[in-house]
């Protein structure tokens, strides 16, 4: 080699030699831990993801609405159902496994979930025939006032509810509803279900998990002519359903027996019939507001699964609409859910056909957050 080529190569080395030896040291190792969850608000919500591509892998997302950001997320299997325990610090879920993905053997379970890790802390497997249902409501599982039950709907195509003791993490009984749908808890240890014929069945449970009595009311809406959504929405006293047309059926649940009070109507006489509610999660309410939110869409007969365009907003005990405001339609799609914190100061979440996710104030309207996409498909959300 020719002392020219050694000094030539010589200078191509050095520069690479000083760039070794300047290198940073190496990053120190990451440690993978979980944190507990921060201390929840009143504008915290549980969004459901049935996960509309791939339906065996669900979830719950929960969400901060004052910071407008994802908090945490709990796995929910397949078709799977949401309860928080009335002191917030359990989510019961039941949901559907497959022993080999999307077929196999199935198992149907009650998974429990520490509130403060997001983690499961135990299961309780059910027989193989729980309510395995698109339209997801708080009342396919419920819990009892007081905590110590859990209700479990089944429909095999036969109808019926699990009862749950939950300290002792077993199935005390299976009550038989005739036909009649879902376990809205009232009172201490009693359940009310909604019938085909337009009744309720209301349960009483004695403090073994066991029936104790029964009772039937008159039909308060006809099925023929204008049947109601299942997908009622609580109040402090019982439940509000709204029905195809738009007819808001308030129901008392309180006492001995359901109380119905006057029917009222969400659209006018011109509007009947051409403006509708729609849906999945369909209507909201805020108790301290008395304020009623429901989606509503312009549509014929049939069209009861159509996003909403617009959400119309009440007064529950006036029943004069107080305002309609409209969604981006085009840019996020219509809405599919609805949800309003239980504050005074409340904020109104909108899921839409998009998976955007929207959060509003719920008195004036004002966009204060919006997620483009969350998930796959947000058909229904809880409040803690």
């Amino acid at each position: 080699m020719t002392l020219g080529r050694f000094s030539g190569l010589l200078a191509a080395v050095l520069p690479a030699v000083a760039l070794a030896t300047s290198a940073p040291p190496p990053l120190a190792p990451e440690h993978i831990g979980v944190e507990k969850m921060p201390k929840r608000t009143a504008h915290y919500a549980y969004l459901l993801d049935v996960s509309w591509n791939n339906y065996i892998d669900e979830r719950v997302y929960v969400y901060d609405g004052d910071a407008g950001k994802l908090r945490g997320m709990m796995d929910l299997g397949y078709y799977g159902n949401f309860a928080e325990s009335p002191d917030g610090k359990t989510s019961a879920m039941a949901a559907t496994y497959w022993s080999r993905g999307g077929h196999g053997t199935r198992t149907e379970v009650v998974e429990w979930y520490d509130n403060d890790t997001l983690k499961p802390r135990g299961e309780l497997v059910l027989p193989a025939k729980r309510a395995q249902v698109g339209v997801i409501t708080p009342f396919n599982l419920a819990y009892s006032a007081d905590g110590r039950f859990v209700y479990s709907t089944n429909l095999t195509p036969t109808a019926s509810v699990s009862i749950i003791d939950v300290a002792k993490n077993t199935v005390t009984a299976e009550i038989d509803t005739d036909g009649c749908v879902q376990a809205i808890p009232s009172r201490v240890h009693r359940f009310t279900a909604i019938c085909e014929n337009g009744r309720l069945l209301t349960v009483n449970i004695d403090d073994a998990g066991h029936e104790a009595s029964r009772s039937v009311s008159e039909p308060f809406f006809n099925v023929d002519v204008d049947p109601v959504f299942v997908q009622s929405v609580p109040t402090p006293n019982g439940v509000i359903y709204v029905s195809f047309l738009g007819d808001v059926h308030p129901v008392d649940l309180s006492g001995a027996k359901p109380v119905f009070a006057p029917v009222w109507s969400l659209v006018s006489k011109k509007d009947r019939g051409h403006w509708r509610p729609g849906s999945q999660q369909l209507v909201a309410y805020n108790a301290p507001l008395n304020r009623l939110f429901v989606l509503m869409h312009q549509g014929g007969e049939g069209s009861h699964k159509e996003a909403g365009s617009e959400v119309w907003v009440f007064d529950a005990g006036t029943h004069q609409r107080l305002a309609r405001w409209p969604l981006n339609v085009a840019k996020h799609g219509g809405g599919i859910a609805l949800l309003a914190t239980r504050d005074e100061q409340p904020l109104l979440y909108v899921a839409t056909e998009k998976s955007a996710l929207q959060v509003l104030d719920a008195r004036s309207g004002r966009v204060l957050h919006t997620e483009a996409k969350l998930g796959q498909s947000l058909w229904y959300m809880q409040n803690p």
